[in-house]
């Protein structure tokens, strides 16, 4: 009996010490494959997401939908140096002739036919201009018509099958509305940010004439500007124009022009190939609580007017200097911008009543607005 326990007791012994040396050493054979030495990282992996699905909360969608219609914007310039026809300069630094300058923007189909919408100063003073799309075809573009006080340009390029940009609704926008700028910033590529809408309606930046600019905090950089911002349906809802900075890269403020202006500026230039704006012949000024004490107004609302053009319109109707414009064709006036851009709005050769307020008296006169000029650089 004694020796049957002394074998069975070594039997248990060399079994146990066999199942320890295969679990150190082979844990997959003692059936515990998933087993991993101490230290080693856990991972969890997602499942994939089925091909072409979005993500929840991704913008992918509004992407997709928009960014075909979104073009890069290539110009190159000629320009001539002066001092190059002087025998002296040639004499010391050669007959250096022409030269070739290059440009860089960017832009928006916005109709089948093959019309881009961008800013004037992407393609002003330009010999040629070059379109290349998001699918790498590309063709020469044709100005159609600019408009440098609002800063808008319409080219035309001769392609089939364009993506078109949908055009949205940016008067229905609000501060703190998602939107995202899609653009080429300093050639790198078709590049998408994303951010809020900050601010509505900034002017007097000294950027264009008509300044309603939409503020927003998505990166806008150089090479941005003819860009589209599109809401997180994909619409469009400004073209993008400018940056605050004191680096020349974005510092989360930058501005794009609302497209129901872009609308109205291109609709006027494809169908008159240049965009018609009432003027008065006046020149206007911020109503200051100085001014208002020196021409005796009592009013604190409307634009002080500081000079009248003879023979204009205005001065015409009997607008006078140091009047106060308060309301146009019954729409309350602020401040100089509003009063521009009320007058631009209006039909040349069609009166409209004027309200006006002449050393505390209140008054209603009927203006003729004629056609804006053109600005001095369009003519040129």
């Amino acid at each position: 009996m004694k020796r049957l326990w002394l074998l069975f007791a070594q039997t248990v012994t060399v079994l146990l010490a066999a199942w320890f040396v295969v679990f150190t050493l082979k844990p997959d054979w003692a059936g515990h494959g998933h087993a991993r030495p101490a230290g080693a990282l856990s991972i969890v992996q997602a499942p994939s997401a089925a091909p072409g699905a979005t993500a929840p909360g991704s913008l992918n969608g509004a992407v997709r939908k928009a960014a075909p219609a979104v073009v890069s914007i290539n110009t190159s310039t000629t320009t001539h140096s002066a001092a190059s026809n002087d025998p002296w300069f040639r004499f010391f630094f050669g007959d250096r002739g022409e030269q070739q300058q290059t440009g860089l923007g960017s832009g928006v189909i916005v109709s089948p036919e093959g019309y881009v919408l961008t800013n004037n100063h992407v393609v002003e003073g330009a010999d040629e201009i070059d379109v290349v799309l998001a699918d790498a075809r590309h063709a020469g573009a044709k100005v159609i018509g600019t408009d440098p006080e609002s800063d808008l340009a319409v080219l035309k390029i001769d392609l089939g099958e364009l993506p078109v940009m949908t055009l949205g609704d940016s008067d229905a926008l609000q501060v703190g509305d998602q939107v995202l700028a899609i653009g080429n910033p300093f050639g790198v590529g078709q590049t998408v940010t994303s951010g809020i809408v900050s601010a509505l309606g900034r002017n007097q930046l000294g950027i264009n004439t008509f300044e309603n600019f939409i503020q927003t905090d998505a990166a806008i950089n150089p090479g941005n500007s003819g860009g589209a911002l599109i809401d997180t349906g994909g619409n469009l809802m400004g073209i993008n124009t400018a940056i605050y900075s004191r680096s020349g890269g974005s510092m989360g403020i930058g501005f794009a022009i609302p497209v129901a202006t872009a609308r109205q500026v291109m609709e006027g230039i494809v169908k008159n190939g240049q965009v018609v704006r009432g003027w008065i012949g006046v020149e206007p000024g911020e109503l200051t609580p100085e001014l208002a004490q020196t021409f005796g107004i009592k009013t604190r609302q409307g634009v002080i007017i500081t000079g009248v053009l003879n023979g204009g319109p205005a001065a015409s109707a009997g607008i006078r200097p140091g009047d106060v414009i308060t309301e146009v064709n019954g729409q309350p006036v602020h401040t100089v911008s509003e009063l521009l851009a009320r007058i631009a709005a209006l039909q040349p050769g069609q009166a409209v009543p004027f309200a006006l307020e002449r050393r505390s008296e209140q008054k209603h006169v009927p203006v003729t607005p004629a056609q804006r000029p053109r600005p001095r650089m369009q003519m040129r």
